[in-house]
Formats: C-alpha cells, sequence, structure tokens
C-alpha cells in the first residue's frame, strides 16, 4: 500500500514538473511574426483582435477535454478551460464569442493554413511550412518528420 501510494505521489510531482511544449502558429504572411505569452493571451481572450497590418485576427482552439488546450489554458491563459466558462459567458453578454474550436492539430494547421489572420496551437512536433510559428513554448523535441 505504501510503495503504491509513494508511486503516485511521484507520478503526480513528475505530471506537474514537466515543462509544458508546444507552437502558437499563425497564418503564412502576418507582420506579427513574434509574439509574447502575453500578447497571446491578449488574442485568445479577445482582447487583441486584429494584427498590426489591420487584418482581423481570428484564434481557434482544441476541445476543452484535449491535453494540449488544456496545458495552453493554463500556460498562457493561467486558467483550466472549465475555469474561464464565467468570463466567456460574460463576453457572451456584450457580443463577443470564444475562439472557434477544431477537433485536431492537423485540422488547426490546416485552418491557420488556409485562413487569413488565423492563430492556433499545435504540439512543438507538429508545425510545418503551412503555417508560421509565432512563439514556442517549452523546448523542442526531435520529431520524426
Amino acid at each position: 500500500m505504501l510503495a503504491t501510494l509513494v508511486a503516485s505521489v511521484c507520478t503526480l510531482s513528475y505530471t506537474w514538473a514537466a515543462e509544458p511544449a508546444f507552437a502558437v502558429i499563425a497564418a503564412p504572411g502576418i507582420v506579427d511574426a513574434h509574439l509574447t505569452r502575453q500578447e497571446v493571451a491578449q488574442i485568445f481572450l479577445h482582447k487583441q483582435n486584429h494584427w498590426e497590418n489591420g487584418l482581423r485576427i481570428q484564434p481557434v482552439n482544441l476541445p476543452a477535454s484535449n491535453p494540449l488546450r488544456r496545458m495552453f489554458s493554463q500556460t498562457i491563459l493561467g486558467h483550466f478551460p472549465e475555469e474561464m466558462e464565467d468570463y466567456w459567458r460574460e463576453m457572451y453578454f456584450h457580443g463577443v464569442l470564444p475562439p472557434h474550436v477544431l477537433a485536431s492539430e492537423e485540422a488547426v494547421i490546416l485552418f491557420v493554413a488556409s485562413s487569413p489572420g488565423a492563430i492556433g496551437y499545435v504540439a512543438t512536433c507538429y508545425p510545418d511550412r503551412r503555417v508560421t510559428v509565432v512563439l514556442v513554448i517549452g523546448e523542442l523535441p526531435h520529431c520524426a518528420k
């Protein structure tokens, strides 16, 4: 019993200690090629709605239950998706909808690559030449191509 408890605590501490890793991606040709965490948060909270060139920003999320979405939300917004529900209810009252949700990382890449002004996030080994990486959080893994 004690060994199981110790193993559980070690697993928990490893999970919490692991640094998140993901890339924030934008449509090709955007002017703002490098963003900070704060700028990305402002975009995903709909507090910044246009790129420097005046193009409307279109942020997209993964589903709230997706581990990458949960990591992104906690790291960039400081809250898990379910903790943001009150914020989005208030924003909806003011006519502002949350970012559109796409089913997969490939769907995020396809949408961002083909939609001027779009921005999303994917696992750091996932981005390719169809999109522009504007922020990387964590260590980039060595990914097989």
